[in-house]
């Protein structure tokens, strides 16, 4: 991994200590320490997902991760989590150098962090909130596009167009996410105006991810065409299509309320998928980009081959003349 273009320091590897501008995202029922450990050895920043975890797990998975690698870590925290307060104590208390905030206000954290020493960076889907983020005094945002696994933004921005606009709003330093699995992805990203990335679904399928393997198989057998957005009257989540992906998008078919689709989501789906197994019941969620996907190799493979391809890809560009 010794990439000449990699080795400088960027917007992003200053900001946050790491070799190379790629983050992992901190994905529920995937980030376990054991993903997150992988990532920050191979130079990346990889990052617990704490959405999945109560706050004993979170302070268990936190120990095993600093006991795993001496390099840079974060954590992702949704800031709806109902227990948001013995999660934040919990990472402040572990010393935890950098935080990613998701699904809030990043007004009501940032000063909170920022006094205790943590960098902070915020998920938008649009320029607007990117904006916002910059007035609450975040250190950088993660511009998600609608191409990416997991709750979406409202705006269905895809990250070709989201990018570019997040960049002409604002000065912070930028990830892009969403539809990045490789090194081409991540050189189009930064050709856009992106200073790195966050990858997620490539992540998720990999040999360090807590995913249940069943739902790691179906991943890497499933195709073009086969995740789509859901439950959008509720918080618009991309889904692999199985029974339940079905059952939900008759009920919105037939005009299904918000509460009789919170009834039918209930509680627990996505851990019943995607850490426990059930690929008919459970809510698989995963990034269009897994479409490419063909096997499930270590993170070290998969961060050799994306910056890999990346440096091939940049020195291929700089032969091309218009």
């Amino acid at each position: 991994m010794s990439l000449k273009m990699m080795n400088r320091t960027t917007k992003i590897t200053g900001l946050f200590n790491i070799r190379y501008p790629l983050v992992q995202g901190g994905m529920v029922w995937c980030s376990g320490w054991r993903l997150a450990a992988a990532v920050s050895n191979c130079g990346g920043l990889g990052l617990l997902g704490a959405g999945s975890m109560h706050p004993d797990t979170l302070q268990e998975h936190l120990q095993k991760l600093k006991a795993a690698t001496s390099r840079p870590f974060g954590v992702n925290v949704p800031l709806f989590y109902p227990e948001i307060g013995a999660i934040m104590d919990i990472i402040a208390a572990a010393q935890t150098p950098v935080v990613f905030t998701s699904a809030g206000s990043p007004k009501t954290w940032t000063g909170w962090l920022h006094q205790r020493g943590i960098v902070v960076a915020h998920v938008v889907s649009s320029a607007l909130f990117a904006v916002k983020c910059e007035q609450a005094g975040v250190d950088a945002v993660v511009a998600e596009g609608f191409e990416a696994g997991g709750h979406n933004g409202r705006e269905e921005t895809t990250t070709m167009a989201l990018i570019p606009a997040v960049r002409r709003a604002t000065a912070l330093p930028l990830l892009a996410a969403g539809g990045i699995g490789s090194g081409r992805a991540m050189l189009a990203a930064i050709a856009l105006g992106a200073d790195g990335v966050q990858i997620g679904s490539r992540f998720a399928i990999s040999q360090e991810s807590s995913a249940h393997p069943a739902f790691k198989d179906m991943v890497i057998k499933s195709g073009e065409g086969a995740t789509m957005l859901a439950l959008k009257k509720l918080s618009p989540v991309r889904l692999l299509r199985n029974e339940f992906f079905a059952q939900v998008s008759a009920a919105e078919k037939q005009g299904a309320s918000e509460p009789e689709l919170a009834t039918l989501l209930g509680k627990g789906r996505a851990k019943l998928g995607m850490f426990d197994g059930d690929l008919v019941n459970g809510e698989l969620e995963i990034g269009q980009v897994a479409a490419l996907f063909d096997d499930v190799p270590t993170v070290s493979d998969i961060m050799s081959a994306i910056l890999s391809e990346y440096e091939t890809a940049r020195c291929e560009m700089n032969n091309l003349s218009l």
